[in-house]
């Protein structure tokens, strides 16, 4: 799409805008509002309220760019709706505690919002002047230039929840064009990122796909082996089903040299340096590959207990963690450096001769592996969960001989090594497409393109 510039520019004054459009505006956004109020958060369970009931929003319905109603807790039954709190169309929403990343996070409520749905502390509503398009302001909301500002004024501490003031949002600064050019740079961006955010859905549908073709051949090989035509026998366990005859089918603790955790001193956040000491954190398994950075230094008046020290194919797993990624396993590769200690998050395996350290590590990850951490794991629903050795010593493990375990990994090897370069070519067109949707944004609302005499095509029949 060839969209020209305007014809005569002025300097903004702001060193993020550059040059505007002459005939606009830069003003702060206390200029350009009646009011900007936040909500009501009384104590709430966290299910859902049914459409026909009061729910409060929670912070987290305005994540994604667009309002998603079903983001709300149920209000008790035993208090009374706080009515001025209802949104109504129109409102715009910017979430004023989330992460670093969500915080500022803005939303318009639709025009077919159901009712009953109310404002809570941790979302500002804009009421706009008269000559301010909700739409507009809410695309102007997204850019790198809010988010700049946001970040000059939010407070928390690094990595927690962030907070912006209400005088954090009235002293944003903004360009502003006329109201009927704003409607129109509005409808321009959203007919255009509705088509960019088609093409991302795509791409997201084409990696979730390629993601699952990765685990399915992954479980495929550890559990029924290469050979389609091997004959097959009844496992005896009813979730595993059929194994190759010659395969064995034994417990985990029969298969282990030993299973041990490790020592979380007190440390700082802060990594160690290639020739410190450092304890590892339960997120270095987390992307089945193992992440030497995700360790914290040991304070340098604390003894290192060497006999934790990691060595070159020890097995890790998480054993405490959230629901998803509790069970995450890793192996410490060949290269790994020295002076990384294992902690007590964490459970190593060292294998009998007879497994091979790949192969076990490739089952670990497999649904077959999941079900039976799942099934004994304790914590409370939505908090970290934990799972004992006893859990991992009984866990049940389809077992072809050594020289066929290490066939099958190293035909996971080829097959995955394909399918992570689709993957990585899809995450690479997603980071693409979601920059380009982002840069578009930021020129429209800044007057780098003109699209005053933009009308959206014709849709065909």
């Amino acid at each position: 799409m060839n969209i020209k510039p305007y014809s005569k520019y002025k300097p903004s004054g702001i060193e993020w805008f550059g040059a505007l459009p002459s005939h606009w505006v830069v003003k702060r956004l206390r200029f350009a509002t009646e009011r900007i109020e936040q909500g009501w958060s009384p104590q709430c369970d966290n299910q859902a309220a049914d459409d026909d009931a009061w729910g409060v929003m929670k912070v987290g319905c305005v994540n994604g760019d667009q309002f998603d109603a079903s983001e709300n807790k149920a209000l008790p039954p035993e208090l009374d709706p706080k009515t001025e709190y209802e949104l109504r169309p129109g409102d715009v929403l910017i979430s004023r505690a989330n992460t670093r990343e969500l915080v500022g996070s803005a939303a318009i409520v639709p025009s077919d919002v159901r009712s009953k749905l109310l404002l809570c502390d941790k979302l500002f509503r804009i009421a706009l002047s008269p000559e301010v398009d909700a739409a507009y302001l809410t695309f102007c909301l997204r850019t790198r230039a809010a988010r700049f500002q946001y970040e000059q004024d939010a407070t928390g501490a690094s990595g927690s929840m962030q907070n912006i003031g209400q005088d954090a949002i009235k002293n944003l600064v903004f360009p502003f064009p006329s109201y009927a050019e704003q409607q129109q740079i509005a409808a321009f961006l959203d007919w255009k990122t509705d088509q960019i955010d088609a093409l991302i859905a795509k791409k997201q549908a084409l990696l979730q796909k390629l993601k699952e073709k990765r685990l399915a051949v992954i479980t495929q090989a550890v559990t029924k082996g290469l050979n389609p035509d091997a004959p097959m026998r009844d496992s005896g366990i009813a979730w595993l089903g059929e194994v190759p005859t010659h395969w064995e089918v034994k417990r985990l603790r029969f298969g282990v040299q030993r299973i041990e955790q490790g020592w979380s001193p007190q440390c700082d956040n802060q990594p160690a340096e290639e020739d410190e000491w450092g304890v590892m954190k339960v997120g270095c398994v987390n992307g089945g590959a193992f992440n030497a950075l995700e360790n914290k230094a040991l304070p340098p008046e604390l003894i290192a207990l060497a006999e934790y020290e990691l060595q070159p194919k020890d097995i890790l797993i998480s054993r405490a963690n959230t629901k998803e990624l509790l069970g995450s396993a890793a192996i410490v590769p060949l290269n790994v450096r020295s002076k990384l200690l294992l902690c007590d998050k964490l459970f190593r395996l060292r294998p009998e001769p007879t497994i091979d350290e790949e192969f076990l590590t490739c089952y670990l990850r497999t649904p077959a592996a999941r079900y039976q951490y799942e099934r004994e794991a304790t914590g409370a629903s939505g908090s970290m969960q934990n799972i004992g050795q006893s859990t991992l010593k009984n866990l049940v493990l389809p077992l072809p001989p050594l020289d066929e375990q290490r066939a099958i990994f190293e035909f996971i090897q080829i097959e995955t090594s394909r399918l992570d370069n689709l993957m990585n070519n899809a995450e690479s067109a997603i980071t693409r497409l979601t920059e380009y949707r982002s840069a578009l944004i930021t020129a429209a609302t800044t007057g780098k393109i003109d699209v005053r005499s933009w009308q959206a095509p014709q849709e065909t029949v």
